[in-house]
C-alpha cells in the first residue's frame, strides 16, 4: 500500500499541475510602454491568469523563429523544457549546442508588489524593443513585441483566413480538405 499510495501521490500531483496548466489561457493584444530602467507592467489580465493558475516565477527568451520576446510560466518553461531535452542526446555535439543555446539565452523574471518586471537590455536588443510594447497572449505564454513592429508575426487576413480553413478542415487521415470537401 505504501509503494502504491506513493504513485498516486505522484498522479495527483501531475493532474494537479496539468489542471493549472489548462486553466492558463493569455488573449488578446496590450499596448504599453516600458520606463527609462527597462521595466514594464505585465497586463493586468495576464497577472490575473498566472495567480490563478498559482504561478509566481517567469522564464523570458527571445522567439525562436520571431523578433521577440516570449514569457513562460515556469510550469509551460519546465514542460517545454523536458520535451526539448527528451529529444536531445546528450552525447551528441550539435545536440547539446542546441540545448545550450536554448537555456543560454533565457532569463528569470520576476514581478514586483505592483506587477513590473525588468527587461533587461540584452533582451531589448535582441528584440529590437524600444520604448513601445506590445503583449500578445499566445494561449499559455505571451509575448513581447516592439510597438514600433506593428503586424509584424501576423498574416495577411486573406491568406490567414485560407491558411486557417485549411487547417481546419484536415481529414482524420492526416489529407487535407479544400473548401469544397474534396481531399488532396
Amino acid at each position: 500500500m505504501g509503494k502504491s499510495g506513493g504513485v498516486w501521490g505522484k498522479i495527483l500531483i501531475f493532474a494537479e499541475s496539468y489542471n493549472r496548466y489548462q486553466s492558463m489561457r493569455f488573449l488578446g493584444t496590450i499596448e504599453a510602454k516600458i520606463d527609462s530602467k527597462g521595466r514594464a507592467f505585465l497586463p493586468a489580465s495576464f497577472r490575473k491568469e498566472l495567480q490563478g493558475g498559482g504561478e509566481t516565477t517567469l522564464v523570458m527568451r527571445k522567439d525562436v523563429f520571431q523578433p521577440c520576446l516570449v514569457l513562460y510560466p515556469e510550469s509551460v518553461w519546465n514542460r517545454q523544457m523536458d520535451a526539448l531535452r527528451s529529444r536531445l542526446n546528450r552525447w551528441d555535439a550539435t545536440h547539446q549546442s542546441i540545448f545550450r543555446q536554448f537555456v543560454a539565452e533565457a532569463e528569470a523574471v520576476t514581478l514586483d508588489a505592483n506587477g513590473r518586471f525588468l527587461i533587461s537590455k540584452r533582451m531589448l536588443n535582441v528584440a529590437g524593443i524600444g520604448q513601445s510594447v506590445r503583449f500578445v497572449g499566445m494561449d499559455d505564454t505571451v509575448e513581447i513585441w516592439s510597438g514600433e513592429a506593428a503586424g509584424r508575426g501576423f498574416m495577411a487576413q486573406e491568406y490567414f483566413g485560407k491558411a486557417i480553413q485549411d487547417i481546419m478542415a484536415e481529414a482524420g487521415d492526416g489529407r487535407r480538405r479544400d473548401a469544397d470537401g474534396a481531399t488532396d
